[in-house]
């Protein structure tokens, strides 16, 4: 028979092991430690739309974790919380124009073509095909391309080019009106108010094919709006993609900006975007930036799903930004790319990647003359902050200079 003290004792230890739980809450913030979502939301039943699956499970990036550790004696030990990496200061968008028309005019090989043309004392049939030739193989378009050379001959004629400087400046003009200096190249990322009188983060919706670089354009973008002092969250709705939740995971973590992913590999990405829009609004973010799967152009499946998450978005904040990412090498399929996304889910802005060669920088008026719509930013690089934005004026002068 157990003595008192005996059965006293154990209960004693039950108790301990009872009260020894604990949680550690980890995050990071622009200040060192971490913005920290709140509890991940739960998705009402119109998180989707009627008919369609909802497939919840979606929790974020910050979510908390739990940890407990128990000796052999059966006493809690509270493990030390690691410390928190050190948060990188991205640069400045001022910094970026910089580094834009450096990069450029290192490259400018369409402008000292049609250059050392203009500066001839005479140009003949040849001088112009050569010209035309150019302008055609640096993705400018046709209409764009006559345009063009009908200004060109017509004011070599007028007011001759055979000096150089006079032949810099009339391409410059030319092909700055081509250009179009007066689109509003502005991103949407400052929070608006609903028709509900609260505020609503800003909502940019990013688009494209597989291969241009996407997921990591949004990354960089993250890093953008957070050098303008911007609250960002991302939203990992490419949930197709193995690696693509962790990679835009590892953007946010280098700057502090959450992630909104799901736990499982497959999930609805319309549920995805919704919890992301709906975590920032509760927690007061600038804008909320959604990454969604590549999707081929003719593949009307995938073309009908990107339709529905932007539909879904919609009934936590108005979509201000719908941003398609082309590839800038790709030409005249990359125009193809555009003209169907376009049609699905109404362009409002143009990323182009890769544009690290002036070789074949018409693909800038081309892509606004088919959609109309403005190249807003474009990617010079590997590095974390080679995406810039646009400037027509900047460009241009790259371009001939």
């Amino acid at each position: 028979m157990e003595t008192p003290d005996i059965i006293i004792a154990a209960v004693a230890a039950v108790v301990v092991l009872a009260g020894g739980g604990f949680a550690l809450f980890r995050g990071r913030s622009r200040g060192g430690s971490a913005p920290t979502l709140k509890e991940p939301p739960v998705r009402p039943g119109g998180a989707s739309e009627a008919g369609e699956p909802d497939d919840g499970g979606v929790t974020t990036q910050e979510r908390p974790t739990e940890g407990e550790a128990q000796d052999q004696a059966g006493s809690a030990v509270v493990e030390e919380t690691p410390a928190q990496p050190v948060l990188e200061k991205p640069e400045s968008a001022a910094g970026r124009l910089v580094r834009l028309r450096e990069r450029l005019s290192r490259s400018g090989a369409l402008g000292r073509t049609i250059l050392g043309l203009l500066s001839r004392d005479k140009l003949s049939t040849a001088d112009w095909e050569e010209i035309e030739e150019s302008l055609l193989m640096a993705d400018l378009g046709t209409g764009p391309t006559d345009e063009l050379l009908e200004a060109l001959r017509t004011r070599t004629q007028v007011e001759g080019t055979s000096e150089p400087g006079a032949a810099r400046e009339l391409l410059r003009s030319e092909l700055l009106k081509l250009v179009d200096p007066d689109m509003d190249r502005r991103i949407a990322a400052s929070p608006v108010l609903g028709d509900d009188g609260q505020p609503h983060p800003a909502t940019i919706l990013m688009v494209g094919v597989n291969g241009t670089g996407k997921t990591t354009t949004v990354g960089k973008l993250a890093r953008l709006l957070v050098a303008e002092d911007k609250d960002v969250v991302l939203g990992a709705a490419d949930t197709f993609r193995a690696a693509a939740a962790d990679q835009l995971a590892t953007w946010g973590e280098r700057v502090g900006v959450p992630v909104v992913r799901s736990d499982r590999d497959g999930a609805d990405p319309a549920a995805v975007a919704f919890d992301a829009v709906k975590a920032g609004r509760e927690n007061g973010a600038d804008v909320v930036i959604v990454d969604t799967a590549g999707r081929l152009q003719n593949k009307a499946g995938l073309m009908d799903e990107l339709g529905k998450i932007k539909r879904v978005i919609a009934k936590q904040a108005p979509v201000q930004e719908v941003l398609l990412v082309l590839d800038a090498t790709t030409g005249q399929n990359g125009m193809r790319q555009a003209q169907v996304f376009a049609e699905v889910v109404d362009v409002t802005g143009i990323v182009l990647t890769k544009l690290d060669g002036t070789a074949k920088g018409g693909i800038v008026v081309a892509v606004q003359r088919e959609l109309g719509v403005p190249v807003k930013l474009v990617g010079l690089g590997e590095g974390p902050d080679d995406l810039a934005p646009f400037d027509a004026a900047s460009f241009v002068d790259a371009i001939v200079s």
